[in-house]
């Protein structure tokens, strides 16, 4: 299974790639798949690429409920 994260766009480097930030980790993601990214957009990423760019309020949801999964797997152990 594979997972999309949300990330933020910290730095836009050139037309093809940015650096994006999700809690305390950076990735290099390349952004030619979507079109009008600029700093401070949550894109979603998926294997390197950014492939879609999310509204402010739906990034929180989603990071969120990843929050939530990563509590529950916490507290299984």
């Amino acid at each position: 299974m594979c997972l999309a994260i949300p990330m933020k766009i910290k730095r836009i480097n050139d037309e093809e790639t940015a650096l994006a930030e999700q809690g305390n980790s950076e990735l290099e993601v390349n952004i030619s798949l979507v079109e009008g990214v600029k700093v401070g957009d949550y894109v979603i990423v998926h294997a390197g690429f950014a492939i879609e760019v999310l509204e402010n309020e739906d990034a929180e949801e989603r990071l969120e409920m990843f929050r939530r999964i990563q509590d529950q797997a916490d507290v299984s152990r």
